[in-house]
């Protein structure tokens, strides 16, 4: 999103510990060491403003900086019905509540899916590992794989529906809604991988096309370039 606003700014990598805890140093930047964290030094103001929440950050950035770039904000209102409930138009609605369900809705049942794969992985202990191993497969079936076919099934359709035709969720044009998909969707394959024979996204043709064409994108491609030379630099703090 910083790259798509034309933003300068500066990365630092924390490391989670073993346990995937967030270091003490992040602690410091948001007492919930949650990441990603945003630090913006406004001109006047000496105290540096945090954001945190990753709906929150797209709102708060594309609210005051994405006039002019490639990151588009659907109009609120069709013509005559300004300030109206109800005159709002489908892509606001749509873009509105996609920037709540990406992290509200769709990222739980990502993140139990890791934790079942931590299960199922090195650091259980060996002689666990074959009960850890099959309890994990069995959480899988049961609770995450229905919300996880549930929530790609959902997203098909969003794209089936978008309007204009798409090709993004929101429309022609991409939106904060489709650079906060592209985390989820993008680390799916290896979230599931453990868990799941093949790739998670493969039933789901439009979304693969979809999350394929956000990791195409010119501002995606910067962004993890750039970090990837900090971690090859030996950078991360």
């Amino acid at each position: 999103m910083l790259e798509e606003l034309n933003l300068d700014y500066e990365v630092v990598l924390f490391q989670r510990d073993e346990n995937r805890f967030a270091p003490p140093e992040l602690e410091k930047v948001h007492p919930l060491g949650k990441s990603p964290a945003i630090g913006i030094t406004f001109p006047g103001q000496e105290k540096e403003t945090v954001l945190v929440e990753s709906g929150f950050i797209a709102q708060y950035l594309c609210e005051h900086f994405a006039h002019g770039t490639k990151i588009a904000v659907p109009p609120r209102y069709r013509p005559g019905e300004e300030g109206k409930p109800g005159g709002e138009t489908e892509a606001w609605m749509r873009y509105q509540y996609l920037l709540h369900y990406a992290e509200g809705s769709l990222m739980p049942p990502f993140t139990v899916a890791l934790l079942l794969n931590v299960m199922k992985g090195p650091k259980i202990p060996f002689i666990l590992r074959p009960v850890a191993s099959l309890l994990a497969d069995k959480l899988y079936t049961a609770f995450v794989k229905p919300n996880v076919t549930k929530h790609l099934s959902f997203l098909e359709g969003q794209l089936e529906t978008a309007p204009n035709g798409g090709p993004y969720i929101c429309g022609e044009d991409l939106t904060a809604v489709d650079i906060l998909l592209s985390f989820p969707l993008g680390i799916a394959p290896a979230r599931f991988g453990g868990l799941e024979k093949g790739n998670v996204l493969g039933p789901y043709k439009r979304v693969q096309v979809y999350s394929e064409r956000l990791e195409k994108n010119e501002g995606y491609k910067r962004a993890k370039d750039r970090v990837e030379k900090l971690e090859a630099a030996g950078k991360a703090t």
